[in-house]
């Protein structure tokens, strides 16, 4: 069975789509001469040599979707086993993937080639590292022509990142809202005067969007990059562009849940009782996909993520992902994927018909899902239903590692402080019995040290 995914239908050049559940992607008659250029000048053989392009086979033998037309080549990319998204990323995740986006550009241009597309979509995270998956983004470079995905540069990553660095690490979810980009004018609007001071923010989001402002109602709209350039004058522009983003810093703010573990959560004897109740658990269940659902800095993630296991490390702070993925990245964690995402109203299904860009549920298939010392916040913090959560954890994963946090807990005394309390049914048994109309009750341990249990429970 073969299905068009409808992130691909803007290219012209090809697209993408799945056949017995693998990822294909066609490349059109319209692209032959560009693609062979990708191959015979050396590009592609240089980038995937250092892991900045996705590897793939040439698929003779497969024929083309019966409503694709002018099919030159059809190709199997290596599997990306999670598409995440720009919004769900960190302040350094959304600064490395712009990082590698100037560097595809740069060595583009050293094979005669350029980056005709810049979207953040295009960068997916893939063994730790940002890669490009679209292979279809490079054009044949001319003499004098101008970057034709400057612009979009800029909205996909300079803005947003300029917005996190000098206003609020928050202001990433406006990636969702604005799924071609945050508007240049729209981020000067936002950004503090102070910020005009980084040359490189000045001419690229508020010089630009004073260019774009002005030329609005002509029939082109010029920008910096559109003059005619030299090769050198371009290569200029993404000196400019990668010192500016290199420039740019997360303001340091203090977070909760940065020292979540320390201040407020567990004795040493506990911690040490949970950590050792989940390293069982998972030695029983093997799982090869594991989320973590309220990972904070993913010190139990890593439990899984050690074992090989994909683990998909989630939480929602910023902060908390951000302190996690510049662990993984310094400790080189292949296995190990820190997403920002809040479980009380994860990322939709958004773009074109709402199926452009699928919702963090739709792609969440796991073989098991933790849940650590979340469900008093998703029943008390955000008033869900025990029988909700339940019914969502079972939609998402195969077996849980989940632990319930009584009332007589300090974390959840805190969160009814100065509100009443109108969870009479939160309990113990409650909660067992609710999760029991989805799973069944492996085990329960009960955590040394304070009045928390851990299960372990199977659909």
């Amino acid at each position: 069975m073969q299905s068009i995914q409808q992130s691909s239908f803007r290219d012209p050049s090809g697209f993408v789509f799945t056949k017995d559940g693998v990822v294909l992607r066609q490349v059109n008659e319209s692209y032959r001469h560009n693609y062979d250029l990708l191959l015979g000048s050396g590009l592609y053989a240089s980038l995937t040599a250092k892991h900045l392009l996705l590897q793939h086979e040439e698929i003779e033998s497969l024929r083309a979707p019966s409503w694709s037309e002018s099919c030159y080549k059809i190709l199997r990319p290596e599997q990306i086993p999670f598409i995440s998204y720009p919004y769900e990323w960190c302040f350094s995740q959304l600064k490395d993937a712009a990082l590698l986006t100037l560097a595809l550009q740069r060595s583009a241009l050293e094979f005669g080639m350029v980056l005709k597309d810049a979207s953040a979509f295009n960068i997916q995270f893939f063994k730790g590292k940002p890669l490009l998956i679209d292979t279809l983004s490079f054009e044949t470079y001319v003499e004098g022509t101008p970057w034709v995905a400057y612009r979009q540069f800029c909205q996909h990553f300079l803005a947003p990142l300029a917005l996190m660095a000098y206003t609020d690490s928050r202001l990433n979810q406006l990636t969702q809202n604005y799924i071609d980009g945050v508007p240049l004018d729209l981020a000067a609007n936002l950004l503090p005067k102070k910020a005009m001071l980084d040359l490189g923010v000045l001419t690229h989001v508020f010089m630009q969007s004073k260019f774009q402002k002005k030329y609005a109602k002509q029939d082109a709209s010029p920008n910096i990059a559109e003059l005619r350039l030299s090769r050198d004058a371009l290569l200029g522009i993404v000196d400019s562009l990668e010192s500016t983003v290199k420039s740019l810093r997360l303001k340091d703010y203090d977070s909760f849940w940065r020292s979540y573990y320390k201040e407020h959560n567990y004795s040493d004897t506990a911690f040490s009782a949970k950590r050792e109740a989940v390293s069982r658990f998972l030695t029983v269940l093997e799982p090869k996909r594991l989320v973590d659902l309220g990972a904070n800095n993913g010190e139990l993630s890593r439990l899984a993520s050690q074992r090989g296991c994909l683990t998909v490390a989630t939480d929602m702070d910023g902060m908390t992902v951000e302190a996690n993925y510049l662990k993984a990245k310094t400790n080189n964690e292949e296995s190990l994927l820190p997403l920002v995402v809040d479980l009380s109203a994860p990322a939709p299904s958004i773009g074109w018909a709402n199926r452009e860009r699928l919702s963090f549920s739709e792609r969440a298939s796991f073989d098991t899902a933790m849940a650590l010392a979340l469900i008093h916040h998703l029943a008390i913090g955000n008033n869900v239903p025990l029988e909700s959560i339940a019914t969502y954890m079972s939609q998402i994963a195969n077996s849980l590692i989940i632990e319930f946090v009584p009332k007589s807990d300090p974390q959840v005394i805190e969160l009814l402080q100065g509100r009443q309390d109108v969870f009479p049914d939160y309990n113990e048994s409650t909660f067992e019995q609710a999760f029991q109309r989805r799973f069944v009750i492996d085990q329960k341990v009960a955590v040394a040290d304070s009045q928390r249990s851990l299960y372990l429970m199977r659909k």
